[in-house]
């Protein structure tokens, strides 16, 4: 190909030169004179062609066999200092992405309205909002995975940024606007594509939620594993890998995804795998996609394991006199081996805001309290499991052991649980500001270090001079901490926040058990896992988003000029 193309632009350069030599001949003035001007021109121009031409072919020829690494990098990572900001499309591609967008979706399925707008940049769930010059245009609400592609296809021929928008439950950013661009809310992809009851499966779209899940597959006798807030949906959960009380028994949504369909930064729709729920078939691009927050691709499907609920199931409170009793008993019962469906732990000043909320039907002791959910196949193996429970909690100071005796009670002492999240609010409301703001902020340590890290951060929060509270999933070494503060304290409550996650990573734990990493702790997440694996993050996303349109700014910066943590 390259020999052709040397040879035909030789020859359009001869061409060139014989007919301006037949135009010089044909002019007035001195034949001979004329003539020899012109042949001497003609043949220095052909040289200068020729040469540049020959050049051409072999920096083209050079840059095919030796790339340069400004472009092509050699390296495995990517640092931050290597790449240069992301190019967006203007204001001129915006308006022809949305009128290409117009054409391929109803009118109901585009909004601009302000009330949509601000709907998707914040709710109760976040204190975490984008400032007005990041505020998303235009909100589209495809159905179905080829109208996500499409969609996406276009954004990409524009350069227009595009955030997946779940069920709004997300805290520490994720659905947050930074660049102006699309917000591509998930919620009417709400089909379930099919149920097997057989093979213990389930495959929905990205907009069905957890609760939907388990009302259909729950007259079967079986749950889906992860049980993160009311609301989160199906794509979101597995953008955010969530995982909620049960996940000590059933585990997170790492372990509950079996193959996703997923839209990447171009529109190209993949399959990550199939329903087998073993396979060493190639690279992982199911787990790649479990926790990637949108940044990578756009999670329109997914196929997630069902388990058989216990035949016999009940609930136990136990309240303590310390945070670090609490922690240490469900530390020895998890070395002993016993087994627990889900153990949570609510320190007093969680079940004082319980208390004064009067969401649930009784008064509880305002003391450090652990809510146990145990269950069995066998009514006398449970009863088994309860009395060992009792015997290692009363070990350390139990005040008392209260075991549920029927479904209703099951109800009534798992709802203190269940309504940590409202019981906040009214109590902040009210005792604080009618503007509180409430964090929930989450961290996870090795479980011999739980006790001490919690301790620690309470004796912090109370220094503080703030209203927090601590809610765990102790199980699995995870708790968080519900700041609640005015905006006067917004400064304190990230700071104590800060000091949090810093002092579960001294003792070797991460900054996010089950919220994320979104926009808001990208530089806790550097702090742990260090900037050579950051790099080598940056380098995927790159590879795989190289305009940088997939939900910018989350997880780690990807612009030189991010100025922000």
């Amino acid at each position: 190909m390259h020999r052709l193309f040397r040879h035909q632009s030789i020859r359009v350069v001869r061409r060139w030169a014989s007919n301006s030599a037949k135009r010089a001949s044909e002019s007035n003035g001195p034949k001979e004179s004329t003539e020899k001007v012109w042949t001497r021109r003609i043949h220095m121009t052909t040289g200068v062609f020729a040469g540049s031409l020959i050049g051409f072919y072999f920096a083209l020829n050079n840059t095919f066999s030796h790339p340069p690494e400004f472009l092509f990098p050699h390296s495995s990572t990517t640092s931050l200092a290597d790449i240069p900001p992301p190019q967006y499309g203007n204001k001129w591609d915006f308006d022809l992405a949305v009128e290409a967008i117009r054409k391929i979706l109803p009118p109901t399925a585009i909004s601009t309205t302000e009330a949509d707008i601000e709907s998707h940049t914040k709710n109760n769930y976040t204190v975490h909002s984008p400032e007005d010059h990041q505020r998303p245009r235009i909100v589209v609400y495809p159905t179905t995975t080829d109208e996500v592609s499409q969609v996406v296809k276009i954004a990409h021929e524009y350069r227009i940024p595009i955030v997946p928008f779940g069920g709004g439950t997300s805290i520490e950013g994720q659905y947050i606007s930074t660049r102006r661009g699309i917000t591509l809310d998930l919620s009417r992809m709400d089909k379930v594509i099919s149920y097997n009851k057989d093979d213990l499966d389930i495959t929905v779209q990205a907009g069905v939620g957890w609760q939907e899940i388990n009302e259909i597959v729950g007259v079967d006798g079986l749950m889906l594993g992860p049980d993160p807030g009311p609301g989160a949906t199906c794509a979101g959960m597995v953008a955010c890998s969530c995982s909620g009380t049960n996940a000590y028994r059933y585990g997170t949504m790492k372990e509950a995804v079996v193959n996703l369909t997923v839209v990447l930064a171009d529109g190209t729709v993949i399959k990550t795998k199939r329903r087998p729920k073993k396979s060493s078939n190639g690279y992982n691009l199911t787990g790649l996609m479990v926790g990637s927050e949108g940044t990578l691709g756009i999670v329109t499907e997914a196929t997630v394991k069902l388990h058989v609920k216990p035949k016999f199931e009940t609930v136990a409170v136990v309240p303590f006199d310390t945070l670090g009793d609490a922690t240490r008993a469900v530390v020895k019962l998890i070395q002993e081996g016993t087994p627990l469906n889900a153990v949570e732990l609510l320190d007093e000043r969680m079940m004082k805001a319980i208390n004064f909320s009067g969401q649930t039907s009784r008064k509880w002791d305002e003391r450090p309290t652990l809510f146990f959910k145990l269950g069995s196949g066998n009514q006398k193996i449970l009863n088994e499991i309860a009395k060992d429970v009792k015997t290692i909690t009363k070990e350390f100071k139990a005040h008392r052991f209260q075991v549920a005796r029927n479904k209703v009670e099951q109800d009534e002492l798992w709802s203190a649980r269940k309504s940590i999240f409202w019981s906040s609010i009214d109590f902040g409301r009210s005792q604080i500001s009618q503007d509180v703001k409430i964090w929930s902020t989450d961290v996870a340590v090795p479980i011999s270090n739980l006790a001490k890290v919690i301790e620690e951060t309470v004796e912090d929060c109370d220094k503080s001079g703030l209203y927090t509270t601590i809610v765990g999933h102790v199980g699995d070494g995870n708790f968080h901490c519900l700041l609640m503060y005015d905006k006067n304290d917004e400064p304190a409550a990230m700071k104590l926040a800060d000091r949090m996650v810093v002092r579960a990573l001294e003792h070797e734990g991460t900054c996010s058990g089950e919220h994320g990493i979104g926009n808001a702790k990208r530089h806790h997440l550097q702090m742990e896992l260090g900037e050579e694996t950051i790099d080598a993050m940056r380098k995927l996303k790159l590879a795989m988003d190289p305009l940088r349109i997939l939900n910018p700014d989350k997880i780690f910066k990807i612009d030189p000029n991010d100025s922000a943590k």
